[in-house]
């Protein structure tokens, strides 16, 4: 694919938390694409699908085969997310127009079997700044053990003509994750807990 300047990608293992060893331990990873910004010096731009159609899909294939190497394999996809940090010459819906199309979105989602949608980041940023990019499983998003950050910096982008494209996944849930999810859940109401307040 032609524009992209440089992809960096990180890889976060965790197999300690307080010292003690995780349960089971994961591997996050995210990796970014730095391109120029296709919609960059043009003023307003009313139309920004024909750019869409062209670059995103190629940058999902690109981000997301990576992801999947890293991670060992498709099937050790368990939790996925998305971000887009634009330059400062830039849209905010620029960055958007890349990640919440069809065009990344289903791809990337295909690609990793997956079948949630897919949370998300986005920023307009100077160089050099980080993006916290949110992950959460795959295939059933409500499940709060997979609800997780991961974090990626580029040091020298977005430059303010570019964008920084980025796709990122967990091998597994949070480390430790013990807050149960919603079919463990209490049923919890606003006027019971009031109830509970002024009765202490």
């Amino acid at each position: 694919m032609t524009g992209i300047r440089k992809v960096v990608t990180v890889v976060d293992e965790v197999l300690l938390e307080l010292g003690r060893p995780v349960a089971v331990p994961v591997r996050r990873v995210a990796t970014a694409a730095v391109i120029r910004n296709p919609w960059a010096g043009r003023g307003f731009v009313a139309d920004l699908q024909p750019e869409v159609a062209a670059v995103a899909p190629e940058l999902a294939r690109l981000l997301t085969g990576r992801l999947i190497t890293e991670l060992g394999g498709v099937d050790r996809v368990a939790a996925f997310g998305k971000a887009a940090v634009v330059g400062l010459d830039g849209e905010i819906e620029h960055g958007g127009a890349l990640i919440h199309t069809p065009y990344f979105g289903n791809v990337l989602r295909e690609l990793t079997e997956g079948t949630s949608i897919i949370v998300f980041s986005d920023d307009r940023l100077p160089a050099g700044e980080p993006l916290t990019v949110p992950l959460w499983h795959k295939t059933a998003a409500a499940t709060r053990s997979h609800y997780q950050t991961v974090q990626i910096r580029v040091p020298d982008a977005p430059r303010p003509d570019e964008i920084v494209v980025v796709a990122a996944a967990a091998s597994g849930p949070r480390p430790n994750a013990r807050i149960g999810d919603r079919r463990t859940d209490p049923a919890v109401r606003l006027a019971d807990l009031e109830k509970l307040e002024s009765a202490r």
